[in-house]
């Protein structure tokens, strides 16, 4: 199973979340799969999602769940002592590990060879860190919704693209959307 088909597995999930979605192919597909004023698409600055999402929890209630990349966590190394540090429940991290920087080439990651996201995790204080296969990824996304309980999941699955559509969608749009959705849902 590769992230495009773990996408399309959990956007009925999603659906009715706050997403923010990692730089590159990951917001190509779910914007392709499930375009939604929910989804915040990273256009730019690899690495920064998990950081984005963070703060968006902490400033509102709603659940937010972030759809990072092992490569775009690795860049950011320092999100993950940040999100031990600064808990909220209202959380999710969903770090799709297919091993390789998937939006530049498939290049190998070192999550890809001996560095285990998870362990880092739970290495910098994050409590409830759950390491799955791709195809369990909706069922565990599922659980972390209900346990209302800030949770990191470190999905494995196979390198690989499907093609997909750039999204033409202007940035002051995608972000402004967003912004009106999350307001509504607070209001």
């Amino acid at each position: 199973m590769i992230r495009s088909e773990i996408i399309r597995d959990i956007a009925p999930i999603l659906r009715d979340q706050l997403v923010v979605c990692n730089i590159g192919l990951p917001s190509q597909e779910l914007h392709m799969i499930d375009d939604q004023a929910s989804n915040f698409y990273m256009l730019g600055t690899m690495g920064l999602s998990s950081s984005i999402g963070l703060g968006l929890a902490l400033a509102q209630d709603k659940t937010v769940i972030s759809i990072d990349g092992d490569g775009s966590v690795l860049t950011n190394f320092g999100t993950l002592p940040t999100i031990a540090n600064n808990v909220a429940d209202n959380f999710i991290l969903l770090i799709v590990d297919n091993g390789s920087y998937g939006s530049t080439g498939d290049q190998p990651t070192y999550a890809g060879q001996k560095t285990s996201l998870a362990a880092v995790a739970k290495a910098c204080g994050c409590e409830t860190v759950i390491e799955c296969q791709a195809e369990e990824t909706g069922a565990v996304l599922k659980e972390a919704i209900e346990s209302q309980k800030m949770t990191v999941i470190v999905s494995k699955c196979e390198s690989g693209n499907i093609k997909v559509p750039v999204i033409t969608k202007d940035p002051v749009v995608i972000r402004d959307r967003f912004m009106t959705e999350v307001a509504r849902r607070n209001a």
